[in-house]
Protein backbone atom coordinates (compact mmCIF):
# COMPACT_ATOMS: atom_id res chain seq x y z
CA UNK A 1 0.00 0.00 0.00
CA UNK A 2 1.38 3.38 -1.00
CA UNK A 3 0.46 6.16 1.35
CA UNK A 4 0.97 9.75 0.34
CA UNK A 5 0.88 12.39 3.03
CA UNK A 6 -1.39 15.23 1.98
CA UNK A 7 0.26 17.76 4.21
CA UNK A 8 3.45 18.09 6.15
CA UNK A 9 3.75 19.71 9.58
CA UNK A 10 6.61 21.92 8.39
CA UNK A 11 5.27 22.76 4.93
CA UNK A 12 3.34 25.85 3.94
CA UNK A 13 0.48 25.56 1.53
CA UNK A 14 -2.34 27.48 -0.06
CA UNK A 15 -5.91 27.31 1.15
CA UNK A 16 -9.08 28.94 -0.03
CA UNK A 17 -11.49 29.75 2.78
CA UNK A 18 -14.99 29.81 1.33
CA UNK A 19 -17.94 31.54 3.04
CA UNK A 20 -21.58 31.04 2.10
CA UNK A 21 -25.16 31.75 3.17
CA UNK A 22 -26.09 28.07 3.24
CA UNK A 23 -28.16 27.37 6.34
CA UNK A 24 -30.08 24.11 6.44
CA UNK A 25 -31.16 24.68 10.03
CA UNK A 26 -33.39 27.60 10.99
CA UNK A 27 -31.30 28.62 14.00
CA UNK A 28 -28.30 29.26 11.72
CA UNK A 29 -30.24 32.12 10.16
CA UNK A 30 -29.27 34.29 13.14
CA UNK A 31 -25.77 34.44 11.64
CA UNK A 32 -24.85 37.22 9.23
CA UNK A 33 -26.11 36.71 5.67
CA UNK A 34 -23.29 35.47 3.47
CA UNK A 35 -21.42 34.15 6.51
CA UNK A 36 -23.51 31.25 7.83
CA UNK A 37 -21.11 28.49 6.79
CA UNK A 38 -17.47 28.13 5.79
CA UNK A 39 -15.30 25.40 4.34
CA UNK A 40 -11.71 24.96 3.23
CA UNK A 41 -10.16 24.09 -0.14
CA UNK A 42 -6.52 22.97 0.28
CA UNK A 43 -3.89 22.67 -2.43
CA UNK A 44 -1.89 19.45 -2.36
CA UNK A 45 0.45 18.17 -5.07
CA UNK A 46 -1.47 19.48 -8.06
CA UNK A 47 -4.95 18.78 -6.75
CA UNK A 48 -7.41 20.47 -4.39
CA UNK A 49 -8.93 18.86 -1.31
CA UNK A 50 -12.33 20.23 -0.34
CA UNK A 51 -12.92 19.89 3.41
CA UNK A 52 -16.52 20.77 4.24
CA UNK A 53 -17.44 20.26 7.93
CA UNK A 54 -21.22 20.09 8.23
CA UNK A 55 -23.30 19.69 11.38
CA UNK A 56 -24.17 16.06 10.66
CA UNK A 57 -21.10 14.90 8.72
CA UNK A 58 -17.88 16.06 7.08
CA UNK A 59 -17.58 15.96 3.29
CA UNK A 60 -14.11 15.50 1.83
CA UNK A 61 -13.51 15.45 -1.91
CA UNK A 62 -10.58 15.86 -4.28
CA UNK A 63 -10.52 17.99 -7.44
CA UNK A 64 -7.76 17.18 -9.94
CA UNK A 65 -5.86 20.03 -11.54
CA UNK A 66 -4.21 23.17 -10.28
CA UNK A 67 -6.46 25.93 -11.63
CA UNK A 68 -6.92 28.07 -8.51
CA UNK A 69 -8.43 30.86 -10.58
CA UNK A 70 -11.08 28.51 -11.94
CA UNK A 71 -12.04 27.55 -8.39
CA UNK A 72 -12.16 31.20 -7.35
CA UNK A 73 -14.43 32.04 -10.29
CA UNK A 74 -16.69 29.04 -9.60
CA UNK A 75 -17.29 29.85 -5.94
CA UNK A 76 -17.67 33.57 -6.54
CA UNK A 77 -20.15 32.91 -9.38
CA UNK A 78 -22.22 30.99 -6.81
CA UNK A 79 -22.32 34.09 -4.58
CA UNK A 80 -19.71 32.88 -2.10
CA UNK A 81 -16.84 34.91 -0.69
CA UNK A 82 -13.38 33.40 -1.00
CA UNK A 83 -10.30 34.38 0.99
CA UNK A 84 -6.95 32.91 -0.13
CA UNK A 85 -4.73 32.02 2.83
CA UNK A 86 -1.21 30.69 3.29
CA UNK A 87 -1.26 27.78 5.74
CA UNK A 88 1.76 27.72 8.00
CA UNK A 89 2.78 25.45 10.83
CA UNK A 90 1.24 26.83 14.05
CA UNK A 91 3.02 27.04 17.37
CA UNK A 92 3.38 23.64 19.04
CA UNK A 93 0.79 24.22 21.72
CA UNK A 94 -2.75 22.91 22.01
CA UNK A 95 -5.43 24.90 20.28
CA UNK A 96 -8.08 26.28 22.63
CA UNK A 97 -11.05 24.01 23.19
CA UNK A 98 -14.20 24.90 21.32
CA UNK A 99 -17.42 23.42 19.98
CA UNK A 100 -17.00 21.49 16.77
CA UNK A 101 -18.29 23.88 14.14
CA UNK A 102 -17.27 24.71 10.60
CA UNK A 103 -15.28 27.63 12.03
CA UNK A 104 -13.45 25.53 14.61
CA UNK A 105 -12.58 22.93 11.96
CA UNK A 106 -11.30 25.68 9.64
CA UNK A 107 -9.23 27.23 12.43
CA UNK A 108 -7.51 23.89 13.09
CA UNK A 109 -6.59 23.49 9.43
CA UNK A 110 -5.39 27.08 9.13
CA UNK A 111 -3.45 27.01 12.42
CA UNK A 112 -5.48 29.79 14.04
CA UNK A 113 -5.65 29.70 17.84
CA UNK A 114 -7.73 32.82 18.49
CA UNK A 115 -10.52 32.30 21.03
CA UNK A 116 -12.40 35.31 19.65
CA UNK A 117 -13.04 33.68 16.28
CA UNK A 118 -16.28 31.74 16.73
CA UNK A 119 -18.53 32.60 13.76
CA UNK A 120 -17.85 32.61 10.01
CA UNK A 121 -18.08 36.42 10.10
CA UNK A 122 -15.40 36.55 12.84
CA UNK A 123 -13.18 34.23 10.80
CA UNK A 124 -13.64 36.33 7.66
CA UNK A 125 -12.64 39.51 9.50
CA UNK A 126 -9.66 37.76 11.12
CA UNK A 127 -8.41 36.56 7.72
CA UNK A 128 -8.88 39.95 6.07
CA UNK A 129 -6.69 41.75 8.66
Amino acid sequence: MIRRRLSSPDKTGIALVVFSSDADLNWLRVLKTGFRHCFIVLESSGCWIIYDPLLHRTDISVVEGDDVFGLLRLYRARGMRVVPWVVRCPAKRPAPMGLYTCVEAAKRILGIHSRRVITPWNLYNFLKK
